[in-house]
C-alpha cells in the first residue's frame, strides 16, 4: 500500500472516531436535556397538587387569634382511673346505638385489643360553653365497667374495637392490627352519632374544631387520630380556649 493510501486511512479512521465522538456527547446532551425536563415536569405536578389542596381542596389549619376571644377553659374535673380529668358533666350521648359487633368503616371488632399500632389521643367536646363528656365504652362491644378508686373504667367486654374508649376522660385508644389513618369520624360512627360541620351528636349548630391548638378549616369528621393529638369540638357559643391535658405514662 502506498503512502498516499495509507495517509487516507489514517485521516477516515480520525474521522470516523471524531463522528463517533460528536454522536457520544449528542446523546449525553439529549439525556441531561430530557431528565431536566422531567425534573421541571415532575416539580410542576408537585407544585400544582400544593395549588389545589391549599386552594379549599382539603382540610387546612389556621392561629386560634382567628376566633377572637375566647373564655377561659371549663374546670377539667378531677382525675380518672387514667389519670386524665373526667369532666363532672353529663354525657354528650350514650352508647345505646354504639356499633355493636359488626365491622364499621372497615374497623372490626375483635376478642382482645390489639397491639401492633397502640396510640392515643383526648377529645374535649364543649357545648354552649360547658363541658361534655365523651362517654366510656364506645368501641367496646357488651362492655362491662368496673369501678376503681378514681372512678368507673370499662375493663373489658365481647369484643373492642380497634378505636374505643375506657373512661369517660375523652382518652381515645386506638389500638389496631394493621398501621392506618383513623379519623375522628371513624369514632363517632362506632359511636352511633353524627358528626359534620353543624351537628356534633344530638347537639346541633357550627362546629368549631381546634386540632393541637389550630383551628380546623374542613368537616370535622376529617380530623386525624393521631399520636397525643388534642382536639376539641365546641358547638355554639361562647367559644373557650382549648383544654390542654399531660398525657401520662403508657398512654
Amino acid at each position: 500500500m502506498s503512502k498516499a493510501s495509507r495517509n487516507r486511512d489514517i485521516a477516515r479512521a480520525k474521522i470516523a472516531q471524531m463522528r463517533a465522538a460528536e454522536a457520544k456527547r449528542k446523546r449525553r446532551r439529549t439525556l441531561t436535556v430530557g431528565a431536566v425536563a422531567a425534573v421541571i415536569v415532575a416539580a410542576a405536578v408537585t407544585v400544582t397538587a400544593i395549588a389545589l389542596t391549599r386552594g379549599g381542596q382539603g382540610p387546612t389549619s389556621t392561629a386560634l387569634s382567628s376566633l377572637g376571644t375566647l373564655k377561659p377553659a371549663p374546670s377539667p374535673g378531677p382525675k380518672g382511673p387514667e389519670g386524665v380529668p373526667v369532666p363532672s358533666a353529663p354525657a354528650l350521648a350514650g352508647t345505646t346505638s354504639a356499633a355493636s359487633g359488626a365491622a364499621v368503616d372497615g374497623i372490626r371488632c375483635q376478642s382482645g385489643e390489639q397491639s401492633l399500632f397502640h396510640i392515643h389521643a383526648h377529645l374535649t367536646i364543649v357545648v354552649g360553653g360547658a363541658l361534655r363528656q365523651v362517654p366510656a365504652g364506645i368501641g367496646i362491644a357488651g362492655a362491662r365497667t368496673q369501678n376503681t378508686a378514681a372512678g368507673p373504667f370499662v375493663s373489658s367486654g365481647t369484643c373492642f374495637y380497634w378505636l374505643h374508649t375506657h373512661a369517660a376522660d375523652g382518652i381515645i385508644h386506638i389500638e389496631s392490627p394493621v398501621r392506618r389513618v383513623y379519623t375522628l369520624g371513624n369514632l363517632f360512627d362506632l359511636w352511633g352519632q353524627p358528626l359534620g360541620p353543624d351537628v356534633a351528636g344530638p347537639a346541633k349548630g357550627q362546629v368549631i374544631a381546634i386540632e393541637n391548638g389550630k383551628v380546623f378549616r374542613g368537616n370535622p369528621r376529617d380530623i386525624p387520630l393521631s399520636k397525643h393529638a388534642q382536639i376539641q369540638l365546641e358547638v355554639g357559643r361562647p367559644l373557650v380556649r382549648p383544654e390542654q391535658i399531660t398525657f401520662p405514662g403508657g398512654l
